[in-house]
């Protein structure tokens, strides 16, 4: 699965942003058609992003597609302009229901099948913002196999459920975990919450690194300063490598002796410790080939 540490949004309406934006190494850029442009310019927007698609160079980066909510007809309008432009996925804002995910997971397939695509190649995420979405949660996470990732919508969260943000947004922590729980359960990437002061590097630092210890595998950025702490975070450091390089040669030689559980360094390892090194490793390598 595509390594997502950093998702990058860019408004879909600004060309400049976008060539700009194609030029860093970032995991993930999403053009966006929905809260970073105005009511009266989403239909310039769609031209813009399906120009985009068709003639910008985007190197390693996934080039998805933000685009409206689908309770209105402007989602559909905007699968119907850039689908044909073949986006690498589609993110789903304001989901509500399992409804949604399903048919735009045939919707997905029908564009598959007539523009002769594999099966399953148009990636499919859906953004978590609502009380409501919550508690459809494992229904919504088990609605449609192309599913690959959650996103944590905060500021529309806490809005929702009236909560006051705060710079620690303990607030947030039963929605963010539980977000991760569901996420962990079906087999997708959970993607955190956007550092709305994108000045404070620090800040953004902070959060990441807090993202990755409740276990999301990347976060939401709004701007290019963002990419390199936030990467950075969500990728394990060479001393991390390391020890989990040196734990699974240990487990394989006690293997091999018949023995379980064993030692290193005064703590005791057993499979969940195997485990977790194995996943650490996979994330490292996923983070190399971006």
């Amino acid at each position: 699965m595509q390594s997502r540490r950093a998702m990058l949004y860019v408004p879909g309406d600004d060309e400049h942003k976008i060539r700009k934006a194609a030029g860093r190494p970032v995991d993930s850029l999403c053009l966006d058609l929905e809260d970073g442009v105005a009511l009266n310019r989403k239909d310039a927007a769609r031209e813009v992003i399906r120009r985009a698609l068709g003639e910008v160079a985007f190197g390693a980066s996934e080039r998805l597609v933000r685009i409206n909510p689908l309770h209105g007809e402007r989602g559909r309008l905007d699968l119907e302009s850039l689908l044909p432009a073949r986006p690498d996925g589609i993110v789903l804002p304001k989901v509500q229901s399992p409804d949604e995910l399903v048919w735009l997971d045939g919707r997905l397939a029908q564009a598959e099948l007539e523009e002769g695509w594999p099966a399953g190649s148009l990636a499919l995420i859906a953004i978590i913002e609502s009380a409501r979405a919550f508690l459809e949660l494992k229904a919504i996470c088990a609605a449609a196999p192309r599913l690959q990732a959650l996103i944590f919508g905060a500021e529309d969260y806490a809005h929702d459920i009236g909560a006051i943000r705060t710079m620690e947004g303990q607030e947030l922590l039963t929605a963010r975990s539980l977000l991760v729980m569901h996420a962990a359960a079906f087999g997708l990437q959970a993607i955190d919450m956007v550092t709305v002061d994108f000045r404070d590097l620090d800040r953004v630092r902070r959060e990441a690194c807090a993202g990755a210890e409740l276990g999301y595998s990347g976060k939401q950025i709004i701007h290019p300063a963002q990419v390199e702490p936030v990467q950075q975070a969500f990728t394990p450091s060479r001393e991390e490598i390391e020890r989990a390089q040196a734990l699974l040669a240990a487990f394989e030689q006690h293997q091999r002796r018949g023995a379980g559980a064993f030692a290193v360094d005064g703590q005791m390892v057993d499979m969940p410790v195997i485990r977790q090194a194995r996943n650490l490793l996979a994330r490292a390598k996923a983070a190399v080939k971006v």
